[in-house]
């Protein structure tokens, strides 16, 4: 357990939630990331806790994934005078709200329609509590994502720029956009921040920022080496993601959920072609099960952790 400055709480939350970080004082109070739409009464009752009835004022999304801007809607109904400011990239399909662009339709995810204020440039600073936080853009996962700094006390948001044990899935190359080097460049950019603590998007803050950073780039090496260990990864990660939500489903509905997730699709014909996609999924769902994340039988496949 890390003990924060007073004006800072974090919340770690579980999957499927991003965790989010709460910054406050006696004028404004902003909180960064808004977890997923099934957990939104829990992040909102969060919120209100934190708080003691005082409002919201600001909402800031590292970007657009929905595990990290799954709740805006709630929050922005729940505080009606609520500021929210996104990254540039997908602000224009927030407006006109594509969710195939936004990466919802794609992923088989859902996220309920929300609207923006504003938008956040790298270099942009705010201050609360005294202290200053800056943008910083960070590619790789997201080409949109940002991470955000306390320049005063050293202490990032990384979102799923770097977690204690990796990062996150590397979303454009999924898409066949090349973005390797874009991970690598974040990761650049955090060691030159020189940061003391870390909030991820997910896991536990951590201050073992060398050892993240050798083990976040022996995994992309790995994945340079092997792009279809980086497929692989990707399909488990969605196929688990979905499962975290339905908990429990029919093996035939989850299936029939996998063949009209089109990043599924996609990762199976790059990779895997060879192989039938219904016997590829069994084999995804039979590979998390031998890692002790599900129960598979002839009809259903159960969540487990």
């Amino acid at each position: 357990m890390h003990t924060l400055p007073n004006g800072i709480i974090f919340f770690e939350r579980g999957w499927l939630s991003s965790n989010n970080v709460l910054l406050h004082d006696d004028t404004q109070s902003i909180l960064i990331d808004s977890g997923y739409w099934t957990h939104a009464k829990q992040t909102e009752a969060l919120i209100k806790s934190a708080l003691q009835q005082r409002p919201l004022s600001k909402l800031l999304n590292t970007h657009l994934h929905s595990d990290h801007c799954g709740g805006n809607a709630q929050l922005q109904d729940t505080f009606p005078n609520l500021e929210t400011l996104i990254p540039p990239g997908h602000a224009s399909y927030v407006d006109n709200w594509d969710a195939a662009a936004l990466t919802y339709t794609p992923t088989g995810q859902h996220c309920p329609p929300f609207t923006k204020t504003g938008v956040l440039h790298d270099g942009d600073c705010f201050k609360i509590t005294g202290k200053s936080w800056r943008i910083h853009a960070a590619p790789g996962h997201d080409p949109h994502s940002i991470i955000v700094f306390n320049e005063n006390d050293g202490i990032l948001i990384s979102a799923d720029a770097l977690w204690e044990n990796g990062f996150g899935v590397v979303f454009p190359e999924i898409e066949g956009l090349s973005a390797f080097d874009d991970v690598e460049s974040t990761l650049r950019v955090i060691e030159r921040l020189n940061p003391k603590l870390i909030l991820p998007g997910h896991g536990a803050a951590f201050t073992d920022v060398k050892g993240a950073l050798w083990r976040a780039r022996t995994r992309l090496e790995q994945f340079r080496n092997s792009p279809e260990k980086h497929s692989t990864y990707a399909a488990k990660v969605l196929l688990k993601f979905k499962l975290l939500e339905l908990q429990k489903s029919k093996l035939i509905d989850y299936r029939e959920w996998a063949r009209s997730t089109q990043y599924l699709q996609i990762l199976h014909k790059t990779h895997l072609n060879a192989m039938s996609f219904d016997s590829w999924f069994i084999e995804q769902c039979k590979s998390l099960e031998k890692s002790k994340a599900c129960a598979v039988n002839e009809e259903y496949i159960v969540n487990i952790n």
